[in-house]
């Protein structure tokens, strides 16, 4: 039987000239859950170097917290899927304390539990409590919160648990743009972090649908690579970023939760960004609610195929398509994995602590306290296990960690294994630092500075990916 992939499409040809066309994708019991995780504006929400504030104040719009699980008559135990309006875990110790919990509350393992975080820069910051940071104070109350209402948002999921189909088409939105920019300025020598108008930039665009026996869709999924920073220093608000427009320029439309999976950004922002006005982050979650409506449209019905029935003889030879019932594979497995990733010669915690505290500068206070967070992350070894999580939702694979990649890593992945459906996600169950390409190790560059990993960890971590899709395409006889 050949195959192939055209446009998000799966396409068969059973007996020549017979070629049938579908779209991959998950049948098995699906529940959804949503819950409003707004923090108080009195929170420490500092997330800018540049910043002159520490608190917000006022709300742009709400934070939001969707629960999806999985399960089929195979696989019992549900899968649960965590999406937080939520920018990044300061703290190892924090992310780890959480998972804990959540996993056993849920009593779930590790591979079962995929806790996402969107990754705005304007919600609160995950910090240890601190009396020179105002607001931190709250930061253990509110993490007490979202914990609870995760524990219960995850329960009502698994309890709402319906038979339907999750299944997925690949579009396109131009919202994301290269930010590797090579400063302009006289011997600057340097590459800083904003629009690159030379640079490209990855424009790939998967949305789930969930739909339930009825046809009614229950439920969206995007998956898409762009940093959420339009808004930056200069704004005082709690928000999502441009997720929150998205999400419900997708909801007014249709009826259903949408959820938001951030993809393989390291790289990838919005063209113009770093504003107070929260009507911009507004228009760019608009563009890409509305790219993501326009990828739903172009679908097939549920539980469909497109199959080439005949020629009708016209003023043109006609090739006739009709549709008929299909039955979505009901696959259902997780795996946790890990990559051996080399760390670079940084200063150990102890060296960090002291510099941080002769340290009077804000903005490189500000940096010091990222860098000594990320260290006590990675220990103070020479390597790193980076955490894999790789779950198989019928014909499609979803698999990501904890790390910011460069969006090579998911284009690579996906001309690698050309006739699968991938969904590649950063900052997943943690946060650590960023996978940039080897060749930008020469340069003086944000993502190269800021992460702990040396010079060649992304091109490691694209080879262990590969490895395990191959893995688990082997075992599941695709």
């Amino acid at each position: 039987m050949k195959q192939f992939k055209e446009s998000g499409r799966i396409v068969r040809e059973q007996t020549p000239g017979r070629p049938e066309v579908s779209h991959p994708g998950f049948a098995g019991r699906i529940g959804i859950a949503c819950e409003n995780i707004t923090p108080p504006v009195e929170i420490y929400s500092r997330n800018w170097g540049a910043a002159k504030h520490d608190q917000a104040e006022s709300i742009h719009d709400l934070l939001s917290l969707t629960a999806i699980s999985f399960s089929s008559q195979e696989h019992p135990r549900p899968l649960v899927l965590l999406d937080f309006d939520l920018g990044w875990w300061r703290s190892e110790s924090l992310f780890q304390s959480f998972q804990r919990k959540l996993l056993e509350e849920l009593s779930l393992n590790s591979s079962e539990l995929i806790i996402a975080f969107s990754h705005t820069h304007a919600g609160p910051a995950f910090v240890d409590e601190d009396p020179s940071l105002p607001g931190s104070d709250l930061v253990e109350e509110y993490l007490q919160r979202i914990l609870q209402t995760a524990i219960d948002t995850a329960r009502l999921a698994i309890k709402n648990e319906t038979e339907a189909i999750l299944d997925w088409h690949t579009g396109r939105c131009d919202l994301a743009s290269n930010r590797d920019f090579i400063d302009p300025s006289a011997n600057a020598n340097r590459i800083i972090c904003g629009y690159n108008p030379y640079g490209v930039a990855d424009d790939t665009l998967l949305v789930g649908r969930v739909t339930n026996r009825q046809g009614t869709i229950i439920a969206t999924l995007v998956n898409y690579a762009c940093h959420p920073t339009t808004l930056a220093w200069e704004n005082r608000t709690i928000s999502p970023d441009y997720i929150g427009a998205m999400r419900e320029t997708i909801e007014m439309a249709i009826d259903a939760p949408a959820l938001f999976l951030q993809g393989a950004s390291g790289e990838l922002s919005p063209r113009y960004q770093y504003v107070g006005d929260t009507a911009v982050a507004d228009r760019y979650g608009r563009q890409l609610g509305y790219s993501a409506l326009a990828t739903l449209e172009a679908m097939e019905p549920p539980a469909t195929k497109l199959v080439f029935d005949s020629v009708m003889e016209s003023g043109a030879p006609l090739a006739v398509w009709r549709h008929q019932p299909s039955s979505p594979s009901t696959q259902l497995k997780a795996s946790e994995s890990s990559i051996e990733l080399p760390l670079k010669n940084w200063p150990t915690t102890e060296e960090l602590e002291e510099q941080q505290r002769s340290c009077e500068d804000r903005t490189v206070q500000e940096r010091l306290r990222r860098k000594l967070a990320i260290r006590r992350g990675v220990g103070d070894g020479q390597t790193y296990s980076l955490p894999i999580y790789t779950w198989q939702l019928g014909d499609v694979i979803l698999i990501g960690s904890k790390a910011e990649a460069y969006s090579v890593l998911q284009t690579e992945l996906r001309r690698h294994f050309p006739q699968q459906t991938l969904v590649c996600m950063n900052l997943i169950n943690g946060s650590i630092g960023y996978l940039a390409p080897r060749e930008l190790y020469e340069k003086n560059v944000y993502q190269v500075w800021q992460t702990p990993f040396a010079s060649g960890s992304l091109e490691e971590t694209i080879e262990g990916m590969k490895q395990i899709i191959s893995q688990v395409l082997e075992t599941s006889g695709s």
